[in-house]
């Protein structure tokens, strides 16, 4: 009898524990089913921004000696790029900075032109084109995004 019980209380603690794993798992499947529903009505904000002027300026950029890589985001009257500069040529650094500046400022004359050598906003901009890439940017938002990134940039000056 005593071993009845014993077999009844643990057939009934696990029909306990399966009952509470597949009720767990029923209810992440509605939130990952409602987060996608988020994330699609995101993706759709506007149409694309376009990024033709940074992807112009980062090819005559890249052509330089002194640059390892180089990232351009722009809006309808600013750019801005952020360069990796070689290690040798560090140490000339606000130089390179000038003479890209520079060159750009020649080919946009319409555009403000902001150059870095800035690692951190290197990044800042690498998340921002992420951002364009994926489509989940709004013209506001960028202007938003680029205004944070230039005062950025001019602390670091």
């Amino acid at each position: 009898m005593i071993s009845k019980i014993k077999n009844l209380k643990v057939a009934l603690l696990i029909l306990m524990v399966i009952g509470l794993c597949t009720g767990c798992n029923g209810n992440q499947d509605q939130d990952t089913d409602a987060n996608e529903d988020l994330n699609v009505s995101q993706v759709k904000i506007s149409k694309p921004i376009s990024q033709s002027v940074a992807n112009q300026a980062t090819e005559n950029v890249s052509i330089e000696d002194e640059i390892s890589d180089v990232m351009a985001v722009n809006t309808d009257k600013e750019l801005l790029v952020a360069i990796k500069v070689k290690q040798f040529d560090r140490f000339q650094l606000k130089k390179v900075e000038k003479n890209i500046k520079s060159n750009l400022e020649k080919l946009y004359p319409d555009y403000t032109i902001l150059v870095s050598a800035d690692q951190k906003m290197y990044f800042e901009l690498v998340k921002l084109q992420g951002k364009l890439q994926k489509n989940t940017l709004s013209m506001k938002d960028l202007e938003k995004d680029i205004k944070k990134i230039k005062s950025l940039m001019k602390e670091q000056s």
